[in-house]
Order: structure tokens, then C-alpha cells, then sequence
């Protein structure tokens, strides 16, 4: 599997990706889109198997690592192993955001600096820096957004839950 952002201009949060399937899917522009925003690529740092699940470990930018739950099936399907790269795909409604370090059960806690805030009626679109060349995207209520005091420039962390992280290599 190969796995591109679809525009150059999108590229810095990889709002939609195009996965191409084989050389020969790609010579016939056979793509599939995926709306999920965030693709975060790093190295696979540990691979821990269980009877059904596996946890995948990705160490990535900034010293930071994120944490995906598949299933042993997929680890063997992608042929992922220690060392190699591959790409988590995160979409941005599960993406909670929280203005401190916590001791929850999420595996994944990202510290950076929001980037941007997109407000809506309901919603808000907050961009989250969170080292270099590194960006994750939340959607997250206003309410929420006016709770955590979220401003562009403040400090944040994104949570995720392991189980909502999909891997692509």
C-alpha cells in the first residue's frame, strides 16, 4: 500500500488522503479517498501481539509516539513490523482535546500549541501543533472550546484512544 496526500495545498494537515493499491491501480488513477484529517507518519517502535488485537507503537516526531489497537489480521497484512514506517489515521471527531497532561486510560497524549480555531454554530475545528512538521486536527464543541479556555497560541494536548487509530503503510 501506498499511501498521498491528494493536493499539494491540503498537505499540511492531510485533510484527505488517496490510498493507491498496487503500481497498477495507480497507472489506471484508480484512488480512494478518505476524509479522516489526520495522517501522522513514523516508525514502527514496537509491536506487542495478542490473541486477537495487537498494540502498534509509532514513534514519531518530536520524541512522541502514538499507540493504535488493530487486529492481529491487520498487523499481518500490512506486514508491519519494528522498524518500519507506516502512517497512523486518526479522524478528527475522535480527537478530545484538554488543556494539561492527565491520568486517563487514552494512550495517546499529544502536548502542543493550538495553531488555529475554526469556529461554527456548534462545533470548532482546533489545530494543534505538536512538533515539527507535526499537526493534529480535533473537532470538539464550542462549549468545550470556551471551557478549556482554548486560544490560538495556548498550550493543549490531544487524547486519543488507541482503538480509535488506524494504521496505513
Amino acid at each position: 500500500w501506498y499511501l498521498n496526500d491528494c493536493t499539494e495545498e491540503k498537505a499540511g494537515w492531510a485533510f484527505d488522503i488517496c490510498i493507491m493499491v498496487s503500481e497498477e491501480v495507480t497507472e489506471r488513477k484508480d484512488l480512494f479517498m478518505i476524509s479522516a484529517r489526520n495522517q501522522i507518519t513514523g516508525t514502527v517502535a514496537e509491536i506487542r501481539e495478542g490473541a486477537v488485537n495487537g498494540i502498534v507503537k509509532l514513534d514519531i516526531a518530536g520524541g512522541n509516539q502514538i499507540s493504535a489497537t488493530i487486529s492481529m489480521e491487520s498487523i499481518q497484512a500490512l506486514g508491519l513490523a519494528v522498524g518500519k514506517e507506516a502512517t497512523a489515521v486518526i479522524k478528527a471527531t475522535s480527537v478530545m482535546m484538554a488543556n494539561g497532561n492527565l491520568k486517563i486510560s487514552a494512550r495517546n497524549q499529544l502536548n502542543g500549541t493550538v495553531s488555529s480555531i475554526e469556529e461554527g454554530a456548534v462545533n470548532a475545528i482546533v489545530k494543534l501543533d505538536v512538533a515539527d512538521g507535526v499537526g493534529i486536527t480535533s473537532t470538539i464543541s464550542m462549549e468545550a472550546v470556551k471551557d478549556l479556555g482554548l486560544a490560538v497560541g495556548e498550550k493543549a494536548t490531544a487524547i486519543i484512544k488507541a482503538t480509535s487509530v488506524m494504521i496505513a503503510c
